[in-house]
C-alpha cells in the first residue's frame, strides 16, 4: 500500500475504470461527508482534547476546519485518491465480515492488490496517517503535525458515513440513487445550525487500523436503516420537497447526529493517542 497521500493505484477491471468513468457507464464515487459535516467534526473534535493538547489544537482550529476537505478537493487532479475514503465492506461476505484480515499483508495475500484496492483502502490509510502523525510529533515537525492532523481528521470522519462502507454507496442498487448525499451532506446543510452534538472526552486507541475497522463496521451497520429512512421519507412524493427532508429528517435524523459525535470524539482520539505513541511531547501554542 502507498503510504503518501495519493496512493498510486488505480481500479483493475477490463475495460480500465478511468475510461468506463469517462464514458459514463460506471458511477464515480461522490463526496462523502460534505464540507459543512467535516468542519462540523473538526471543531468539536478540538473539544474533546485534555489540557496538555488543548492548546495547540484551540491554537489551529481554523487552519483544521480549513484543510480538513483538501484531499477530497483535489480529487480532479488525483483521483486515485478517492479510494482511500471508502471501504466496501459487503464485498467480503455477511457482516461482521470476519472472514476479512484487518492486517494489510495478511489481506493482500489472501484477496490479491487488484480486489482490496478496488473495494477501497479506507481504514488501512487511517492507521497510515495515524503513525504519519505521530512521527511529525516525535519529530517536533509541528507545521507537518497540524496538516496530518486535518488529513487524518478527514479520513477517521469518512469512516462514520454509512455509504462510505458499502457497495450501494450511491443508491442504485436499491433505486435510491443520491441518497448518501442526501443523508450526509443535504440533511447538514438543511439542519445542522441546530444538531445538539455530544462528542465525549478523547481517548487513547491501542490499535488505530483495527480501530479504524471497527468504526467501519458500526457505520455499515446502518446502511439499512438509512435506507428504510430514505424510502420512507420520499413515499407519496414524486421529487426531493421540502416535506421530504423533514420527514427524512424526523427518520434518520438521530443516527445521523451520533455518527457526527462518534466522529467528533474519535478525530479527537486518534489526535491523542498519536501524541501518546510519540511520547507525549510538549506541544508548541501556535
Amino acid at each position: 500500500m502507498n503510504k503518501g497521500w495519493h496512493p498510486d493505484f488505480l481500479r483493475r477491471c477490463a475495460p480500465p475504470l478511468a475510461l468506463l468513468l469517462c464514458l459514463g457507464l460506471l458511477p464515480a464515487r461522490t463526496d462523502a461527508w460534505g464540507n459543512n459535516a467535516q468542519r462540523l467534526i473538526v471543531n468539536h473534535a478540538v473539544d474533546t482534547l485534555p489540557f496538555q493538547l488543548r492548546p495547540f489544537f484551540e491554537a489551529n482550529r481554523n487552519f483544521l476546519m480549513q484543510h480538513v476537505n483538501d484531499t477530497l478537493n483535489n480529487l480532479d487532479k488525483h483521483p486515485n485518491e478517492r479510494q482511500n475514503h471508502f471501504i466496501e465492506l459487503d464485498r467480503y461476505g455477511k457482516f461482521p465480515f470476519e472472514a476479512m484480515p484487518r492486517s494489510y499483508k495478511a489481506a493482500l495475500a489472501k484477496y490479491g492488490k487488484s480486489k482490496i484496492e478496488s473495494t477501497g483502502l479506507l481504514p488501512w490509510q487511517i492507521g497510515v496517517y495515524s503513525a504519519k502523525l505521530t512521527d511529525d510529533m516525535k519529530a517536533g515537525h509541528w507545521d507537518e503535525a497540524k496538516f496530518d492532523a486535518a488529513l487524518l481528521a478527514n479520513y477517521v470522519a469518512e469512516a462514520h458515513d454509512p455509504f462510505n462502507t458499502t457497495e450501494n454507496y450511491d443508491g442504485k442498487m436499491t433505486g435510491q440513487t443520491g441518497v448518501n448525499e442526501r443523508f450526509n451532506t443535504m440533511l447538514i446543510d438543511r439542519y445542522g445550525s441546530f444538531f445538539p452534538l455530544n462528542a465525549h472526552d478523547a481517548f487513547f486507541i491501542g490499535d488505530p487500523t483495527d480501530f479504524a475497522f471497527d468504526m467501519c463496521l458500526n457505520a455499515h451497520s446502518m446502511v439499512e436503516s438509512v435506507l428504510l429512512a430514505d424510502r420512507s421519507a420520499k413515499r407519496g412524493f414524486s421529487s426531493y420537497t421540502d416535506d421530504y427532508y423533514d420527514r427524512f429528517y424526523n427518520l434518520a435524523g438521530a443516527a445521523l447526529i451520533k455518527q457526527l459525535s462518534d466522529a467528533s470524539t474519535d478525530v479527537g482520539s486518534y489526535w491523542l493517542t498519536a501524541w501518546t505513541n510519540a511520547g507525549k511531547p510538549t506541544l508548541p501554542v501556535k
